[in-house]
């Protein structure tokens, strides 16, 4: 994940030039230097130096000393960078502050509202700040984390439950630290439950975002998804009617496939070649690419994969001849025809089972 900087903190916006001929290390010319024997290094700059100089026929000049006006940015550029993050850890104190109150106990339905919009706006305001690797740490150190899995992913409003997803996604992307604790906390089972049961389709999404980020290249995470039975979780999220959920479902199980080859076979005795046929066949839609690009991955090196969309009763090869006449000339769906010719090619380009297991 790229980091977005801090956001609090603005440097000036120019770097003073630099005095002319300035370069790094070395003292002024001494007897030892005219005479051609330079002294030996007595630190790291100096080291650094004769190694750059090594090998040049005429010496570098010595440095200039620093300019009043370049000392002045280096120190305010470094005062701001500082306040920057402090002001922003200070933020997200507060921030968990509001997230820590009870919920008012007899509070009217105007107050109630107020109270969840306040919390509301504190995750927004966490997910902005955390997406800097360093505040995500800093929010975990302060055991942010703890608060969004303990109370926020179960939280009765769905805009607390989706934020709070967001949020652990966000935290948790390419950060194995993060990811790590997030897993010991238990959130993945409580994510899983969330995009197979929420009746809110944002919150659905978010989890799927969060659960994601949980165990793509995360192999701690990926066991805990197949000990949870999470690969039939994805598969009932590609059978929703929301286009998000199904692409990015889909999406998921074919990083998993290519990522994760050992668990073809496991997935193959969960009949996810057949519910993926199944999927192909439904009204036409973008969603389709990614269904055949995770059938094409889960047949790719696997001969039971292939064996099994050979299945006659599947009619697996006219559908994919259909598809392929449906989709020639048609630009915009020219990666989910290369699927289609592939899985051609893979399945019943070889004459025998054989043949292929050779």
């Amino acid at each position: 994940m790229a980091d977005k900087g801090s956001g609090g903190s603005r440097l000036p916006l120019a770097l003073p030039p630099a005095s002319q001929g300035c370069s790094s290390g070395g003292s002024s010319g001494s007897s030892a230097e005219n005479s051609g024997n330079p002294r030996p290094p007595r630190n790291l700059q100096g080291l650094l130096q004769m190694a750059i100089t090594a090998g040049s026929v005429e010496p570098d000049p010595p440095p200039e000393p620093m300019s009043e006006e370049r000392r002045q940015w280096l120190q305010e550029a470094m005062s701001a960078a500082f306040r920057g993050q402090r002001e922003e850890v200070e933020q997200m104190k507060s921030c968990l502050r509001v997230l820590s109150q009870p919920t008012p106990a007899a509070a009217g339905e105007t107050e109630l509202a107020a109270d969840q919009q306040e919390r509301e706006g504190a995750l927004e305001l966490l997910a902005d700040l955390c997406e800097n690797m360093d505040n995500a740490a800093d929010f975990c150190q302060l055991s942010g984390m703890h608060l969004l899995v303990g109370r926020y992913l179960e939280a009765g409003a769905s805009g607390l439950r989706w934020r709070a997803a967001q949020l652990i996604g966000t935290c948790s992307q390419n950060v194995a630290a993060i990811q790590e604790q997030v897993l010991g906390l238990g959130a993945l089972r409580k994510l899983l439950r969330l995009l197979d049961r929420d009746s809110c389709d944002t919150v659905r999404v978010k989890a799927l975002f969060a659960i994601s980020c949980l165990v793509r290249e995360q192999e701690a995470g990926l066991l805990q998804f197949l000990r949870l039975d999470g690969f039939s979780v994805l598969m009932r999220a590609m059978q929703q009617q929301v286009q998000k959920l199904k692409v990015k479902s889909a999406f998921l199980l074919q990083n998993l496939l290519v990522g994760h080859p050992e668990h073809k076979g496991t997935l193959c005795s969960m009949g996810m070649v057949q519910q993926l046929v199944a999927l192909v066949r439904t009204e036409h839609s973008p969603f389709h690419e990614h269904v055949l690009g995770a059938l094409c991955s889960l047949v790719t090196d696997f001969p039971q994969g292939v064996r099994e969309c050979r299945e006659p009763e599947l009619g697996l090869e006219e559908l994919l001849r259909h598809r392929c006449q449906l989709l020639q000339q048609r630009e915009e769906y020219q990666e989910e025809l290369e699927f289609c010719e592939k899985l051609l090619q893979t399945c019943f380009s070889s004459p025998t089972d054989d043949s292929m297991d050779r």
